[in-house]
C-alpha cells in the first residue's frame, strides 16, 4: 500500500511539474503576443500620423498649386486683352501619370516672361490699318458734317454749338481708327507699337484732310 501510495504522490509531482511549465510557456506566449501587438498599435499610430502630416502637407500643396495657376491663368488673360475671352475658365486637373507640379508651373512661368513683351505688328498689316484710320477718318467727319447740318436746320443755340462739336469731332477722326487697330493688335498677340500709330493716324490725317479741301 506504501509502494502504492508513493507512485501516486510521484505522478502527482510529475502533472503537477508539466503543468507549471506548460503554464509558464502560456504565461510567456501571452506576453511576446501582447507585446507584439502593443508594437504593431504603436506601429500604426505612428503610420495614422505620418499619413494625417503626408495628407495635411498635400492638401497644403494643392492650395497654393492651384493658387498659383489662378495667378497665372489671370495673367495669361491679361496679356491676350480681348482675346481672352475664346479661352474660358482655367483646365482642371486630368488623369495620368504622376508629375510634379512645380515644375509645370516654373515652365508656365518662363514662357510668359518670354512673351511678357508683346511682338510689333508685320508690316504686311499696314495697309489694313490705313484702312483703319482712314474710314475712322471718314467717320468722324460724316459725323461732324451732320453736326453742322443740324446746327444750321435747328437753328438758335444749336446753330453755334453745333459747329463747334463738329470741328472737334473731325480734328479728333485721325485717332478713331486707333480702336480697331488695338483689336487687331489683341487678336494677333501683339502691341500696338509707334509705328503702327503712326500708320493708322497719318492715313486719318490725310483722309480728314482730303474731306476738307473736297467739301469746304
Amino acid at each position: 500500500m506504501s509502494e502504492t501510495y508513493a507512485g501516486l504522490i510521484r505522478q502527482l509531482a510529475d502533472v503537477t511539474a508539466r503543468m507549471e511549465a506548460e503554464r509558464a510557456e502560456a504565461e510567456s506566449w501571452y506576453a511576446s503576443q501582447c507585446a507584439g501587438a502593443e508594437r504593431a498599435v504603436r506601429d500604426a499610430e505612428q503610420a495614422v500620423r505620418r499619413a494625417e502630416t503626408e495628407l495635411a502637407s498635400a492638401g497644403q500643396e494643392a492650395e497654393l498649386t492651384d493658387a498659383e495657376v489662378l495667378h497665372l491663368w489671370q495673367t495669361l488673360r491679361d496679356r491676350l486683352g480681348a482675346g481672352a475671352r475664346r479661352i474660358g475658365d482655367p483646365p482642371v486637373p486630368t488623369p495620368g501619370p504622376p508629375t510634379d507640379p512645380s515644375l509645370l508651373l516654373e515652365g508656365v512661368r518662363d514662357l510668359l516672361d518670354r512673351t511678357r513683351h508683346p511682338g510689333e505688328l508685320p508690316a504686311s498689316s499696314h495697309p489694313l490699318l490705313a484702312v483703319f484710320g482712314a474710314l475712322g477718318a471718314a467717320l468722324a467727319y460724316t459725323l461732324g458734317f451732320a453736326a453742322r447740318a443740324a446746327g444750321v436746320r435747328y437753328g438758335g443755340d444749336l446753330a453755334v454749338g453745333m459747329p463747334v462739336l463738329s470741328l472737334v469731332v473731325t480734328l479728333l477722326g485721325p485717332l478713331v481708327g486707333l480702336a480697331p487697330a488695338r483689336l487687331l493688335a489683341d487678336r494677333r498677340h501683339a502691341g500696338l507699337d509707334p509705328r503702327a500709330v503712326t500708320v493708322v493716324v497719318v492715313a486719318g490725317a490725310l483722309t480728314t484732310g482730303t474731306l476738307f479741301a473736297l467739301f469746304r
